[in-house]
């Protein structure tokens, strides 16, 4: 993505807007980053612009939350802003607001938090959640993004999709191991897929976490396309292994109430 677009030189008068293009570069560097995120130096760097105009473009872009930096090693990424910004709709209505409702619904019957994802850049991303109200809870940043295969939400997606998608994302991503449970090979996640299709509901054991479980279904739009996922999240050791089967049947459900919303 970087390569289309290339900060203009600092005298080059004929660049139109020098800043406007230096600033989406920065940002898509960033997002090409992910979580792993850049320093301003090797930002700078990559992009051949001067640590001075790039410091500034970042301090402007973390005063208005389009980004943020972690005080551990001061490396800047991407936040939920631009989600905010430009969150899915079908036609003049809101995705997020659609699922709303049947995320409460969910979150009240297993009393773990509910998430609403959808697929972005090969990336599961949140775009809404219930949270639980449990004293102990796992909850996630509107805007945060996790790898496909490495949890419920995202394989729900993937088992959806159509043969030759599937085989197309299976190219372009390299299967990294988080966990020693993250289904890292091909063959380990065509299998845990064929699953995924019998049954109705994707799970994560400790996949993409240590000590997170999570269990999602597909939203499907009138072409049985998969356009998001719900999921339930919770630890490991109050989200057994045991429930899977019954939470499943509930993510279902929902997924299933947020369909018939958005196809009426």
């Amino acid at each position: 993505m970087i390569e289309r677009l290339k900060a203009p030189p600092v005298q080059d008068e004929r660049a139109g807007s020098p800043g406007a293009v230096r600033t989406l570069a920065i940002l898509e560097t960033l997002s090409a980053a992910g979580e792993d995120g850049r320093s301003a130096a090797d930002i700078a760097r990559s992009l051949e612009l001067p640590a001075n105009s790039t410091l500034r473009i970042l301090e402007v872009l973390e005063e208005h939350r389009y980004i943020d930096r972690r005080d551990e090693d001061r490396r800047y990424r991407l936040t939920g802003r631009l989600l905010d910004l430009a969150r899915p709709r079908l036609r003049d209505r809101s995705l997020a607001a659609l699922a709303f409702e049947p995320l409460l619904a969910l979150r009240d019957a297993t009393g773990e938090t509910a998430q609403f994802c959808v697929r972005s850049q090969n990336k599961a991303v949140i775009l809404e959640q219930a949270a639980s109200r449990q004293p102990v809870k796992v909850l996630g940043e509107v805007g945060f993004r996790v790898p496909l295969y490495s949890c419920a939400p995202g394989k729900a997606i993937l088992a959806a999709l159509p043969p030759a998608e599937l085989a197309a994302y299976l190219r372009q991503v390299r299967l990294k191991r988080y966990t020693p449970a993250t289904l890292a090979t091909t063959k380990s996640l065509m299998r845990g897929l064929e699953k995924v299709r019998r049954t109705g509901y994707a799970t994560d054991r400790a996949e993409g976490m240590e000590g997170i479980h999570c269990i999602g279904a597909a939203v499907l739009d009138d072409r049985a396309y998969p356009v998001a996922s719900v999921t339930v999240i919770g630890p490991a050791f109050r989200l057994r292994e045991r429930q899977f089967e019954a939470i499943g049947r509930l993510c279902i459900q929902a997924a299933s109430e947020i369909s018939r919303r958005i196809v009426s």
